[in-house]
């Protein structure tokens, strides 16, 4: 009786070590495919350094490149960067139980309580026919949001635009940034459609709906429009991702674009709040933004999207908790409560740590990387917290980084995509239950 809650934390350890040996592996083995001559546009073999990049980015639906997807990569190489793109985002687990499923095996219950720690489901039944409404999901919106893209495209590229509007729903819808336009005369990233609103609310519509939750779709398609019924992480995770793109939107209409029509400078503003927190694709020129407005970025960036989506970061969940228990000392209250529920004092004390980690993490790289570059500090900690935020966004530095600086990027994309959590308790084993608990002493903060 007294061996569960002990069995429960070690097969959590495995479960979390399973999840970073899965994306590991899939990201080496990207790598070497990325490697294979067929993978260039020249036929040449690109070096190993670039190809652990690059699959490690799309892998951790990040986008941070070192070599420009369009013009170096082959249809063959793209096709290896959307999948590993597809799979990151999705999660290795879920693809693994998927294929399980399609080949008829049984799925045990380490599967199962490995799947439940990949999506962050609160509970171990339904498990597989969560991660069938996962696959179907993800799939049918990804195809929607080609055949919305497909107009746009085949207009600029003909027949071609076909592939570019699926690579670039599947990249939208994954949170992932990475696209086909390129470092070229004419199209430089989706600068050259900021102007297209039809085109900048498609995009902005996939990376919403693939930054939030699946858990909190499946809410939405169980209760409709009866919010009352949605659990408390779905209430949390829809306020606090509203509150995250109206607010940075009013800041970057009131600070940025002043110089725009006001149509213009609405969509710039709208889709520059958007993609920052999630997905890492620009329509505008980042190196023009105010040093304001930068700061603002990079706080969104890591921030990052919502727990069980395709998007990567701190989330918007940890967050809203460590803004409710603030709220609750302000007011002198002993429990963090949001819409009439009380949250349990263990995520409190986790959004307390993980928001440590973060910082630690993001604040030492962008240092780390401006002492070894050269480079200025501000510009570096926009760098890092791109990386660890899973975003992509770059002022354009990646590609001339040095080695150990872009070891320092791919570290913190990988701690962003798999999460704090994840990689202590996979790196540390659990403990057995505390019998004795150390005198209680008060210590003075703040």
């Amino acid at each position: 009786m007294f061996d569960k809650k002990p069995k429960l934390k070690k097969r959590r350890t495995q479960s979390f070590q399973i999840m970073i040996l899965g994306f590991f592996a899939l990201i080496v083995l990207g790598a070497l495919l990325l490697m294979l001559p067929i993978s260039s546009k020249d036929g040449t073999v690109t070096n190993f350094a670039d190809t652990m990049f690059t699959a490690l980015s799309a892998t951790c639906v990040t986008g941070l490149i070192v070599q420009d997807t369009a013009t170096h990569w082959s249809i063959f190489g793209q096709c290896i960067i959307i999948l590993l793109i597809q799979i990151g985002g999705m999660g290795v687990i879920t693809v693994a139980i998927a294929i399980t499923m399609i080949s008829g095996k049984k799925i045990g219950l380490k599967q199962r309580s490995a799947m439940q720690d990949a999506i962050s489901a609160p509970h171990l039944g339904g498990i597989l026919r969560f991660t069938s409404f996962i696959l179907r999901t993800s799939f049918v919106i990804e195809f929607i949001g080609a055949v919305l893209l497909m107009p746009v495209f085949i207009k600029d590229f003909g027949l071609k635009g076909i592939w570019y509007a699926f690579f670039h729903s599947i990249s939208a819808f994954c949170n992932a940034g990475f696209d086909l336009l390129g470092i070229r005369e004419k199209f430089s990233s989706l600068t050259s459609y900021s102007d297209n609103a039809y085109f900048n609310v498609v995009i902005m519509l996939l990376i919403v709906i693939g930054g939030i939750s699946f858990m909190t779709w499946t809410d939405i398609k169980t209760n409709k429009y009866h919010i009352k019924k949605y659990s408390l992480q779905s209430k949390i995770i829809l306020l606090t991702s509203a509150v995250l793109i109206v607010i940075p939107a009013i800041f970057f209409f009131c600070s940025e674009y002043t110089n725009e029509p006001l149509g213009k400078r609405i969509l710039y503003s709208v889709f520059q709040s958007v993609t920052t927190r999630t997905a890492g694709f620009n329509t505008t020129d980042l190196a023009q933004m105010k040093e304001s407005g930068t700061l603002v970025m990079i706080l969104l960036m890591i921030v990052g999207g919502s727990p069980g989506s395709t998007a990567g970061g701190m989330k918007t969940t940890t967050i809203a908790v460590l803004f409710l228990s603030a709220i609750a000392v302000f007011n002198r209250k002993n429990d963090v409560v949001a819409f009439k529920r009380r949250i349990d004092e263990d995520t409190v004390r986790s959004a307390g740590a993980i928001l440590f980690i973060y910082i630690v993490l993001f604040i030492t790289g962008g240092i780390a990387i401006s002492l070894i570059e050269g480079l200025p500090l501000l510009t570096c900690l926009f760098e890092t917290g791109s990386a660890v935020g899973t975003v992509g966004l770059t002022l354009g530095i990646t590609s001339s980084l040095t080695l150990p600086s872009r070891i320092i990027l791919m570290f913190l994309m990988f701690f962003g995509r798999m999460g704090g959590l994840t990689m202590i308790y996979a790196a540390v084993p659990s403990s057995a239950n505390e019998v004795a608990r150390m005198p209680l002493e008060k210590v003075t903060v703040g």
